[in-house]
């Protein structure tokens, strides 16, 4: 057997309040696919940061190629062959695709400047290969957010790493750029690279992996061939609940769908919004206890819908009803104030302040209606952050922790309960699940059906064609920024979804 490339050895890490890694190992050998895996909380995000030398262990160490390792932070970690790919992409939106890609290792000239044409010549080849074809001069947030997640994936393979950490990589990908992904990967497999693969997409753990390490608050609790574990038994090692257990709970499947009454007024109706060149009349209602899914394609509008409908993307036509009345202005905290509440696809950049405690994220979008007279009712605030952290189940140390500190699944925990404190009347969700683990999905699947029951109307958009379909009542689809097709009752299902999305490209 080969030397391993990456050793943890009997790592701790303790934060005030929370022992985050209770004496983990952990072993990565020369072209091994290695899942890592847990709940959110489990300790995956903090033991990433101990090896790329974000955190220094209280206990324990890291061994890289034979010998230990301390590294002084993930630049350091780069140059010494560890290569991070996060969840949320680490790059500079205003700075060129080309520029994102070398920087730091700029091709130069005689003169030792920058030699622009050949970096972009070099940047537009290496990204073909990764199937895309944009202007690499454009600035990097002109792009898509997975078009955006493939220029960090080709820019952390490019270093020649022996090991490249994969964080979710997934997680803002359509299926085509996915095949490409893990085209990378066996390529990687193949040149003898180690790859540490975190996902909560049972699929491609299957599909890619050849072994898995199992996380559950902080502590080792299993590691070994993937091969040899079934889903429900690798699903019981993360939730810590028995086999028979998970497979009656149906941890892997959405809660189910929603008694709604079709003769009930829609409490949203949305009516041709168009946006140059993102928006092109999309049309649809949604009822009081009725989930609306958004299907398509990543770039199919989805997103921009979403944004429209919350008077976030100006419109050059088109109107947004709440219970029947006309949304007169269309900016978002007139949106708020009739009742529409909405999560965004990147809850880091759009919907919380990292830098806050969890307590203060909560209370932010009810400030207004808790103070009288300019002055805000703490014990007000307190009762609000301590029901929704009970019934969203939110891991922390406490309300004041920063939320910079907690998992991705309880920072999206946190934003929707941010958004369910201001009582809306329909909630928007862009990827919910996303980053989230398969205990804390089913609980905020569970969660949307629970509000749907007592009557508010969501819209749901999923990368995941399955999450989709299950959770949804009726779905929507889009390409191209216009509705294509809609489907209800016996249609609600992913191959009718595929078919309407492949009909509307011929």
């Amino acid at each position: 057997m080969s030397e391993p490339l990456l050793e943890v050895v009997g790592v701790s890490k303790q934060f005030p309040g929370v022992r985050a890694l209770d004496d983990v190992s952990f072993t990565l050998r020369p072209g091994e696919v290695h899942a890592l895996v847990g709940e959110n909380g489990a300790g995956k995000s903090t033991l990433i940061k101990v090896i790329t030398g974000v955190y220094r262990p209280d206990g324990g160490e890291v061994r890289f190629l034979g010998r230990p390792a301390a590294f002084a932070g993930p630049l350091d970690a780069q140059h010494a062959g560890i290569s991070t790919i996060y969840q949320e992409v680490n790059l500079v939106p205003l700075m060129s695709v080309a520029r994102n890609l070398f920087l730091g290792r700029e091709p130069r000239n005689r003169l030792g400047l920058v030699d622009v044409g050949r970096m972009h010549r070099e940047a537009a080849e290496i990204l073909a290969g990764y199937g895309i074809t944009s202007d690499v001069r454009r600035p990097l947030g002109l792009m898509a957010l997975g078009a955006q997640q493939m220029v960090a994936l080709a820019r952390a393979v490019m270093v020649d790493a022996r090991v490249v950490v994969m964080d979710e990589p997934t997680s803002s990908l359509e299926p085509r750029e996915v095949e490409t992904l893990f085209g990378v990967i066996r390529r990687l497999h193949e040149g003898g690279v180690g790859i540490v693969y975190v996902s909560h997409r049972l699929d491609e753990l299957y599909r890619i992996c050849d072994s898995v390490t199992v996380l559950r608050d902080g502590r080792l609790v299993h590691s070994g061939a993937l091969a040899g574990l079934d889903r429900v038994a690798l699903v019981s090692h993360m939730l810590g609940r028995p086999v028979a257990e998970v497979r009656r709970e149906g941890f892997t499947s959405f809660a189910g769908s929603h008694d709604t009454a079709t003769d009930r007024p829609p409490v949203l109706r949305a009516e041709g919004l168009s946006s140059r060149y993102r928006l092109a009349g999309v049309s649809f209602a949604v009822r009081p206890g009725e989930v609306v899914g958004l299907g398509g394609l990543l770039g199919a509008g989805r997103s921009e819908t979403i944004k429209a409908v919350a008077g976030a993307l100006p419109l050059d036509s088109g109107t947004v009803e709440i219970d029947g009345k006309p949304l007169r202005r269309p900016t978002p905290v007139h949106a708020l104030r009739a009742g529409i509440a909405v999560q965004p696809e990147d809850r880091k950049a759009e919907g919380l302040a990292l830098g806050l405690s969890v307590r203060e994220n909560i209370a932010l979008a009810v400030l207004p209606r808790l103070s009288a007279a300019g002055l805000v009712s703490e014990k007000k605030i307190d009762r609000i952050v301590e029901t929704f952290m009970t019934r969203l189940r939110i891991k922390a140390a406490g309300p004041h922790q920063r939320v910079g500190d907690l998992s991705g699944g309880n920072q999206q925990k946190v934003l929707l309960a941010r958004l369910l404190a201001t009582g809306p009347k329909v909630l928007l969700l862009d990827e919910p699940t996303r980053g989230i683990d398969v205990g804390a999905k089913a609980e905020v699947q569970a969660l949307i059906d629970e509000l749907a029951a007592e009557g508010l109307g969501v819209v749901l958009v999923s990368s995941d064609a399955e999450e989709l379909i299950e959770g949804s009542d009726r779905v929507v689809v889009l390409r191209d920024g216009a509705v294509v097709g809609e489907l209800r009752g016996d249609q609600v299902t992913t191959e009718q979804l595929m078919n309407t999305i492949a009909v509307a490209a011929s």
